[in-house]
């Protein structure tokens, strides 16, 4: 038989993480913030004090415990461009619908007899 669970212990487990895991991202954060220049990296949007919480730090390599003190593993992105390279990254771990990258193509061809057609007026 299962031993139940402390839910008192696991709350506090989960709430030191959440703690730790913010700690880390203020630091990265203020870091790269004064390493690089206020602007995206993608859309070349530039930011000011009173829009920099629109400013993300994001992890080239996609693991947010990777911070070396160089910088080399950050590019500042807007919020919005952080949000598509992030679903980008999501989107190619699933590959296409048929299993496979290749192209495959389509079933029809509207304009298969378009030259007829016009050959016809």
């Amino acid at each position: 038989m299962a031993k139940p669970l402390n839910e008192s212990k696991l709350d506090a487990i989960v709430a030191r993480s959440h703690r730790a895991a913010e700690e880390r991202g203020h630091g990265y954060r203020e870091q790269a913030m004064k390493m690089y220049p206020w602007v995206c990296g993608r859309c070349a949007r530039e930011f000011t004090r009173l829009n920099l919480r629109e400013l993300t730090v994001h992890h080239r390599n996609h693991n947010h415990d990777d911070n070396p003190a160089d910088g080399s593993n950050w590019e500042l992105l807007c919020v919005y461009c952080h949000d598509n390279e992030h679903s980008r990254y999501l989107d190619a771990a699933y590959g296409s619908a048929a299993g496979d990258d290749s192209m495959q193509a389509a079933p029809n061809s509207p304009f298969a007899d378009l030259a007829g057609l016009l050959k016809k007026r």
